[in-house]
């Protein structure tokens, strides 16, 4: 086992003596003899008393073993005002990051790279009205919970001006002051693939109808449920563009995904410590590749204590600091505990005393591209309906890095943002989405859900839940299990938002739907999703969502209900062997094509052999899974498509799995026995700034639509019967701060399956107190 410590020990001692070998004398604090040192004296203080500004009372907050901080406070301020403090102990170089990149003020500090991310930032972000209907749509107390968190933040920013974490102090960068805007600051990522019906979708199916036809672009995006796809009248396909696709697209991707900015500069008085910029580890796949969340909560008929058990694994891109963060709160009308990203107050998905919740994408279509009408001679002025309405222009500076702030034009129609202007053809386009709506901040429809009583009131209050479009599950103690979907879903009347739109007057949103898919107690025992068709059999309203049955998601769901059988119980255990449940069906039904004939080449015939007599689980030790992934990635489509022939299907299997060995050999050198599955879907987890904090790379197996994708944020198994028995996984730790104890401390065990109790009762996590801190005011 590699220790965390010793790890980080062991690169650093290779980053001295770099240092140190090239006979020049190394400049800067004589104090500070190496990174880890100037990190150990930017650490939090975990223990004893703490007086802090902006508390009414003391609150206690006890981080256990596994540095899940538990914040026991007296009332809702302080509990909210204390989380903010204690997320900022733990995470605020991370949250300094996303609070650039949603106020659009990232090439402050990275340079002109990062201009294309602040611009459209700046474009589609939401500018308010931040009133009563935007704070009470998430909580009848939102902008008093919202401003005391920002508070604790900034209580902590000013605490430790004179010592802030390592990050800062190598960089330079001040972490900029937290309002009760900064906390609703709305996910601006259009073209998030989770979210799947998207803007961009739009613009490439409308690419396709122009390429293919209506009719062929619909046979080959397959949508689910089916729909017959008709041309809006008055939108000519033939004008759309991909210099309209690439606008759309630029500076709509997540800018933090390490290696897509450059470095930032290490300050001269620091620079003698520092190695180089973090290792940028190359993946085989795309990182959807990791994507693929799963949820399930069964009866007390289908559980051994009568009561239910619910199961989640949201999966997201794996990054240091891991983008999730476990944390219990507890004040007078508050107990609940669960996983959060740190930009977000409260806990997006956990338990409370009475309920238990999960959550997985849904993709509900929540934007819509407009088609405006320029007129002739003013291009600020576009049609609606028998009139000319002027856009709306907003004109701002963006600062960068090494140059004079940028000034950008930003336009705007009713329906949103311009996002193109075609000048010729005199058309502009604009993206309507629900994020510039009241009450769409993501996660943050998780307050209401944190307050629920049961499975009933979880369904009332499940209507704040907005953004982003999930799959929610219920369980109470109670007995019942529920499934609600829940998104912000545009009321379209007849037309069903797959292609872009005439922004004329004739096609506009008549408001918000309220008839989204639920279930409560069905006879099978279970309700789950895995980012499949949420529809339940026999819905008979308009569909909330389209999905391409071409994707491997289905393949997680139809296995789902393999494994939950409406005659077995299932323990806290079995839960946890579905979570990592690595089998493929895509693999089972591609493997008999294998079968039955001989390749040309001895080797390529080896490979053959080893595919056909494989047993369809993506382990991480397996060459056979790692030569099949392969082949399904280099292969053309012809070679597993199941409407291919028959007798054609050898030749282009053999053809693929030629390109397969060069690949490999290549990529994993020539000796056979090193091919390992795991070594081609490789989670790296490198720190955001430097090499010395950089952690271990990970083999994992599952992926490629099997239950155990790779890109698992957390997982836990919640028991209803006894919160104390529930348990969860997070990697690769708690902490952000290099040198914490909580710092990368749990990767190894994550990478081999470890889970761990999630305790919940006061006693439970006294039992388990590793650190204990009174904030006092």
């Amino acid at each position: 086992m590699i220790h965390r410590r010793a790890y980080l020990a062991t690169i650093v001692g290779v980053a001295l003596l770099a240092s140190t070998c090239g006979g020049t004398t190394a400049s800067g604090d004589p104090a500070v003899e190496h990174v880890a040192t100037l990190a150990r004296q930017s650490l939090s203080q975990l223990d004893g008393e703490l007086a802090v500004d902006g508390l009414l009372e003391p609150v206690e907050v006890i981080r256990d073993q596994w540095g899940i901080p538990h914040i026991y406070a007296r009332n809702d301020h302080d509990l909210f005002f204390a989380q903010g403090y204690v997320m900022a102990q733990d995470r605020l170089w991370q949250m300094e990051m996303w609070r650039r990149w949603r106020e659009g003020r990232l090439a402050e500090i990275f340079g002109p790279a990062a201009f294309d991310y602040d611009h459209k930032t700046r474009l589609m972000m939401h500018r308010g009205p931040f009133d009563d209907t935007e704070w009470t749509s998430y909580h009848p107390d939102g902008k008093r919970i919202f401003t005391a968190y920002a508070d604790g933040v900034n209580a902590f920013i000013a605490q430790h001006a004179d010592n802030l974490p390592v990050e800062f102090k190598l960089t330079g960068v001040e972490p900029g002051r937290w309002t009760v805007e900064t906390v609703v600051r709305r996910w601006t990522a259009l073209s998030f693939p989770s979210a799947r019906a998207h803007a961009t979708d739009e613009i490439r199916l409308a690419l396709d109808v122009a390429r293919l036809g209506a009719a062929e672009a619909n046979r080959r995006r397959a949508p689910d449920p089916w729909d017959d796809l008709v041309v809006p009248e008055g939108l000519d396909v033939s004008l759309i563009t991909t210099e309209m696709l690439d606008s759309m697209r630029a500076g709509d991707s997540d800018p933090l995904v390490p290696g897509r900015l450059p470095p930032l500069d290490i300050v001269e008085h620091y620079r003698h410590l520092v190695s180089g910029p973090p290792a940028v580890a190359r993946r085989s796949f795309d990182p959807f590749f990791e994507v693929g969340s799963n949820n399930w909560v069964v009866s007390g008929a289908l559980s051994p204590t009568g009561l239910p058990m619910l199961a989640n694994d949201p999966h997201r891109r794996l990054e240091n600091p891991s983008l999730r963060y476990y944390v219990h709160l507890n004040a007078p009308g508050w107990n609940v505990i669960g996983a959060g990203e740190p930009p977000f107050v409260g806990v997006n998905v956990g338990h409370n005393d009475r309920v238990a919740w999960g959550f997985t994408f849904a993709g509900a279509d929540m934007h819509d591209v407009f088609v405006e009408e320029m007129h002739p001679e003013d291009p600020n002025l576009v049609r609606y309906q028998d009139d000319w309405e002027p856009l709306r222009v907003v004109r701002e500076e963006i600062p960068v890095k090494g140059e004079a702030p940028r000034s950008v034009e930003l336009k705007f129609s009713r329906h949103g943002p311009i996002f193109f202007e075609d000048l010729e053809n005199r058309r502009a386009y604009a993206v309507r989405s629900v994020i510039h709506e009241p009450g769409t901040a993501p996660y943050l429809g998780s307050f209401q859900l944190a307050q629920a009583t049961s499975c009933e009131d979880f369904f009332d209050r499940a209507m704040s839940w907005k953004v982003p479009s999930h799959s929610l599950i219920c369980g109470d103690v109670d007995g019942n299990i529920a499934f609600q979907a829940s998104a912000l879903t545009p009321d379209r009347d007849g037309w069903n938002g797959r292609l872009p739109v005439p922004g004329t007057g004739e096609y506009e949103w008549r408001g918000f739907r309220s008839d989204l898919p639920r279930e409560l107690n069905p006879e099978r025992g279970w309700v789950g999703s895995a980012n499949n068709n949420i529809h339940p059999p026999g819905y008979e309203g308009r569909p909330v969502m389209y999905h391409s049955t071409r994707g491997v998601e289905f393949s997680r769901i139809a296995r789902l209900r393999q494994l939950l059988r409406s005659d077995t119980q299932y323990s806290i255990e079995d839960h946890r062997r579905m979570q990592l449940d690595a089998y493929s069906l895509r693999a089972e039904a591609d493997i008999p094509a294998f079968r039955g004939w001989t390749a040309g080449r001895a080797d390529v015939e080896r490979a053959r052999e080893m595919v056909a007599t494989w047993d369809a689980v993506l382990a991480k030790d397996s060459a056979a899974a790692a030569i099949y992934v392969t082949w399904r990635d280099v292969a053309d489509r012809a070679a597993y498509d199941p409407d291919t022939p028959t007798p054609e299907r050898p030749a282009l299997i053999e053809d693929g799995l030629t390109r397969t060995l060069e690949r490999l050999t290549r990529e994993l050198g020539p000796d056979w026995s090193e091919w390992r599955y795991g070594r081609t879907t490789r989670s790296p987890f490198p720190h955001p700034l430097v090499a010395e904090f950089d952690l271990p790379t990970i083999e994992r197996g599952g992926g490629f639509g099997t239950l155990a994708a790779t890109g698992v944020s957390f997982r836990h198994v919640l028991d209803l019967s006894d919160w104390d028995r529930s348990i969860f996984t997070i990697t690769p730790g708690q902490s952000g701060q290099p040198e914490s104890p909580f710092y990368g401390s749990l990767i190894e065990r994550w990478a081999n399956d470890e889970y761990f109790p999630l305790v919940f009762s006061r006693g439970a996590v006294d039992e388990q107190a590793a650190h204990i801190l009174t904030l006092q005011p």
